[in-house]
Parts: structure tokens; C-alpha cells; sequence
């Protein structure tokens, strides 16, 4: 194994072997991240900013905004740092600080859009209790409790990683340190972590599958139920955004962690660019232009500003 160190020094390989697309391609996700920022920060502004948007729904989806703002940040910081200094050492205890915001922050997201997806199903299939089943009040309760979760389950992943030992000079083929990456490289017995991480992933992973598998059942069999062409349209597109964004970012997940598993590291660079810092941007477009409300309230505040729509 070579010489082991329980507190090595990382080389984070990001894009070094495209020495000639370097810049351009730095130029590109820097533009995506800032057009990321500025789509986010809308959707939260517009949230908080109109009376007519503090609902559950938006709620949630703020709190998607703050996600995508922050998960795209921890990706494209360092990975900023190493092409305008050309050092690609990050130290092991910002590995893992690393490791614990990124899961944390991606793992609060799929269960936000969980959230959303039960608030979908109650809007659609129980229109007329949903004001008593659900409220702001009992959203700000849920959300809080992923957060807290979420942060818990993901402080026991990096308080495991922490016991790990490494060679020196490892190499992460990635922009940012992954959890499954650093479990693979490492040279200690990782059982422990293996199993917390599997554990964690196929009953929380499966809970929220199923409840957002089946609350789309339902949702769907009652659209179906709707005679009226135009009352079946206003239903699907309450829903259709929420599902869109929920395909993107499943799909994208499942994608990133297959590719892994692979040697091919250049396209699993690719795949984790995408998954980092695409996918965040992609949420306020799927909103922006599918939600009327989002619009009419940014209409709303241009006309205030003396623009027209």
C-alpha cells in the first residue's frame, strides 16, 4: 500500500487534463454559477417579497433555492481556487468539510422535494381540506426537522470518515471531495462507513421514493378522474414542474453515483459538472417558466420599478 497517512493531503484532479479548455471551460460554469445565483436569488426574493407567494408550495421551493445556491458554491469554490493559483492540494479536514455540506445540503434537497410532492398530492386529491392539512406553520416544522435530520445523519458520515487512513499523494478524480470517492480510496477497514452509508440510503432513500412514487399514483388516477379538458391542464401543471425538477435530479444523482463505480474519469468529471452545477440552474428555469405566479409577481414588481412587463 505504500506509505499511510491518517491525515493526508489531497490532489483534487478537476479538469487539469484539459489543458487547453481550461479557461474556456472555467468561463463556462463560472457564467452557469452566476446565472445559478441570479435565478435562485429571484425565486427567493420574489418569495419573500410577495404576500400572494407565502404558501406551502413556495415555501418549499425557497428552501430549494437556498439548496441549489449552496450545493453549486461548495462544488465551484475550490475548483475556482485551483485554476487561478494552479494548486490542487486540498488539506484533509477541508475534504471533509467538504463531504459533510455537499451531502448534507443534496440530501435536505431530496427531502424537500419529497415534502413537495406530498404537499402536491393534498392540493390536487383533497383540494378541499388542504388549507387544514396543510399550512405554513406546519411547513416551517417539517422543513426544520430535514434540515436538523439531515445534518445529523451527515455529521455521523464525516465523524466515520475522519477515522479513515489514505496513501500519500491520493489522487480524487473529481472538482470537489465525494464521500463515495473518499471510502474508495481509502486504505483503512470501511466497513463502518459502507454500512451507514447504504443503511442511511436504502431505508431513508426508499421512504421518500415511496412517498413521492405514491403520491404521484394518486395524483395522476385523480387527474383522470377530470372530465373537463381544461380542469385536467390547470391540475397536471400545479404538478408537472414539481415532477420535472424531481426526474432531473434523481436521474442526475443515480447517474453521478453509477459513473463512480467507473474508470472512465473524464466523463464522470463530466457527469458531476453537470450534476453540481447545472442541475441547480436548471430548477429556477423549470419554475420561472412554468408558474404563473412567479411571473405575475416579477411583473407585479417591474411595473412598481416603472418597467413594463
Amino acid at each position: 500500500m505504500g506509505n499511510q497517512t491518517s491525515q493526508p493531503e489531497f490532489i483534487l484532479l478537476g479538469l487539469s487534463d484539459l489543458t487547453d479548455s481550461q479557461i474556456p471551460v472555467f468561463l463556462l460554469i463560472l457564467l452557469i454559477y452566476l446565472a445559478t445565483l441570479a435565478g435562485n436569488l429571484l425565486i427567493i426574493f420574489l418569495v419573500v417579497s410577495d404576500f400572494h407567494l407565502q404558501t406551502p408550495m413556495y415555501f418549499f421551493l425557497g428552501n430549494l433555492s437556498v439548496l441549489d445556491i449552496f450545493n453549486s458554491s461548495i462544488s465551484i469554490s475550490h475548483f475556482s481556487f485551483d485554476i487561478f493559483t494552479g494548486n490542487r492540494l486540498i488539506s484533509y479536514p477541508t475534504c471533509i468539510i467538504q463531504v459533510f455540506l455537499f451531502t448534507w445540503f443534496a440530501s435536505t434537497e431530496s427531502s424537500i422535494l419529497t415534502a413537495m410532492s406530498y404537499d402536491r398530492y393534498v392540493a390536487i386529491c383533497h383540494p378541499l381540506r388542504y388549507t387544514t392539512m396543510i399550512n405554513v406553520h406546519l411547513c416551517v416544522q417539517i422543513a426544520s426537522f430535514f434540515w436538523v435530520f439531515r445534518c445529523v445523519c451527515c455529521l455521523a458520515h464525516a465523524l466515520c470518515a475522519l477515522r479513515l487512513s489514505f496513501p500519500e499523494a491520493t489522487t480524487i478524480p473529481g472538482l470537489f471531495c465525494e464521500l463515495y470517492q473518499l471510502i474508495q480510496l481509502s486504505c483503512s477497514n470501511t466497513f463502518l462507513n459502507y454500512f451507514i452509508l447504504y443503511f442511511e440510503s436504502v431505508s431513508i432513500g426508499i421512504t421518500s421514493f415511496l412517498i413521492t412514487f405514491l403520491s404521484y399514483v394518486y395524483i395522476f388516477k385523480t387527474i383522470l378522474k377530470i372530465k373537463l379538458v381544461d380542469g385536467r391542464r390547470k391540475a397536471y401543471s400545479t404538478c408537472s414542474s414539481h415532477l420535472t425538477v424531481v426526474f432531473i435530479f434523481y436521474g442526475a444523482g443515480l447517474f453521478n453515483y453509477f459513473q463512480l463505480k467507473t474508470k472512465n474519469f473524464l466523463v464522470g468529471r463530466l457527469v458531476s459538472v453537470f450534476y453540481t452545477v447545472f442541475t441547480p440552474l436548471l430548477n429556477p428555469i423549470i419554475y420561472a417558466l412554468r408558474n404563473s405566479d412567479l411571473m405575475g409577481a416579477l411583473q407585479k414588481i417591474l411595473s412598481r420599478k416603472g418597467f413594463k412587463p
